[in-house]
């Protein structure tokens, strides 16, 4: 049986890689387009930047799975979904109301985040 920790680390793992391919790598959603498109860049540029971001989300998730017990990087974890969270909801706060929205999926993936925090040991004060 998995543990929490493991579950945590599949899932916030999972949610990078999953997010970084499909609506970016193989179909850039419509979405994802609007909110590079936000920055007022055109067309094809927001194209490209959507395209590379999915290539470094992919990374990033492929770097939580196998170095999940690095404190550092699961912090920048929760402050880069932080960040997401309130970059749509300062350009693009109608995405917020929408099924399947970054408020419910930023949210769950930093609280996976907080048990990957919650399930390393401290190191020993000297």
């Amino acid at each position: 049986m998995l543990s929490s920790v493991q579950i945590a680390r599949f899932m916030v793992s999972f949610g990078w890689i999953y997010h970084g391919i499909f609506p970016k790598l193989i179909h850039v959603a419509p979405m994802e387009q609007l909110m590079t498109a936000s920055f007022g860049f055109s067309e094809e540029i927001s194209y490209w930047i959507t395209k590379t971001a999915g290539v470094g989300e992919v990374i990033f998730g492929l770097l939580l799975f196998v170095f999940y017990t690095s404190r550092p990087l699961v912090i920048f974890n929760i402050a880069g979904l932080v960040g997401l969270l309130l970059f749509v909801a300062l350009l693009q706060p109608q995405i917020l109301i929408e099924a399947f929205n970054p408020v419910t999926t930023n949210l769950s993936m930093i609280a996976f985040s907080v048990i990957l925090l919650s399930g390393m040991t401290p190191k020993p004060s000297k």
